[in-house]
């Protein structure tokens, strides 16, 4: 590894990678982009040249044969993470898969054994985990300012037009809590800081057949419940908010707050209300750059696969639900 820097791989020319884990690595301190794979040639070789990557491969076995690439990203559909994150991890390659890391726990039972037994690291890219906003969330949970906390609440949707779209297919491991919920999932099981014990959800399913709305509930120890909702039929909307007994965070932008300075709103009901402001940073930046620097120290990555798999027990059983008429089910 030269200089001390991660050389990196794209699997798929993917727009979230086109908008922002891209030019993050590229910017990165440790690391560099190397070559970009597409199953079609063409157009491999345009996107690496619209976004300046030294190379473009036809096929995604050709980038994983490369000898001169570390690591990979992986912002494939979700129904194509399991086979494209073991077979990087069979050609030696550290992994980093957009979220959700697999289409179920079991799937990512068998990437993280595959990634295991040819020692490379594989991480899950939920990017707003490394915003420093995240880390002062927690922060003021923990100094009491809250009190004990008692419900959390959160929401992200957006609106597609396109039903070509893949998050509206089926096959494709698409639907609101695959593509959108799972944030609100995940932030609810960090901020309670253990795992749901029971899932209560509905859901409107589209004509494909996915989940283009739900409403979720989970039922963590101690009474504590945990609402959310995620839709690709409503107007953008993302925020979370976190009410204890003695005050409330709300979170808007909560997972998407851009390089402006992300707020924080502390309220204590006719006490006020303080603002806490994070400096704006690029958090897709933080999260290649952490994933990078655990692949050079050979340090375990600050969220395993095993973490993934529980965020996808909890998706589980919130599917299980909503195809049961909105019955409560175990975890």
């Amino acid at each position: 590894m030269p200089d001390h820097k991660i050389r990196w791989g794209v699997i798929s020319t993917a727009n979230i990678g086109r908008a922002a884990v891209l030019p993050a690595i590229q910017a990165s301190r440790n690391g560099e982009l190397v070559a970009v794979a597409s199953r079609d040639g063409a157009k491999a070789a345009e996107f690496a040249a619209q976004l300046g990557i030294p190379r473009s491969c036809g096929a995604y076995e050709e980038l994983l044969a490369a000898a001169d690439i570390d690591a990979v990203y992986i912002p494939l559909p979700n129904s194509l993470h399991r086979e494209w994150t073991v077979k990087s991890a069979e050609a030696g390659k550290h992994i980093l898969c957009e979220k959700p890391l697999a289409l179920n726990p079991a799937e990512c039972a068998e990437m993280a054994d595959a990634a295991r037994a040819h020692n490379v690291k594989l991480m899950e890219a939920f990017m707003y985990r490394f915003h420093p906003r995240t880390a002062k969330v927690l922060e003021l949970m923990a100094s009491g300012v809250i009190g004990e906390l008692r419900l959390i609440r959160a929401g992200f949707t957006f609106r597609l037009t396109n039903p070509a779209n893949i998050r509206l297919q089926a096959d494709l491991g698409g639907g609101s809590l695959m593509d959108v919920g799972c944030y609100c999932v995940n932030l609810s099981r960090t901020v309670a800081g253990r795992e749901p014990l029971r899932a209560q959800a509905l859901a409107s399913w589209g004509a494909t057949g996915v989940d283009e709305q739900m409403v979720g509930l989970l039922e963590f120890s101690g009474g504590l419940p945990a609402q959310f909702d995620c839709a690709l039929t409503l107007e953008r909307r993302e925020f979370y908010e976190l009410a204890g007994t003695a005050g409330s965070l709300f979170v808007p932008g909560s997972f998407l707050p851009g390089a402006a300075d992300a707020l924080i709103y502390e309220r204590h009901g006719r006490a006020g209300e303080t603002v806490h402001r994070v400096p704006g940073v690029d958090q897709y930046r933080l999260m290649v750059e952490a994933f990078a620097d655990c692949v050079l120290a050979d340090l375990p990555v600050p969220y395993p696969p095993d973490e993934a798999a529980a965020n996808l027990a909890a998706m589980a059983a919130l599917y299980r639900s909503a195809h049961n008429n909105g019955q409560p089910v175990n975890v």
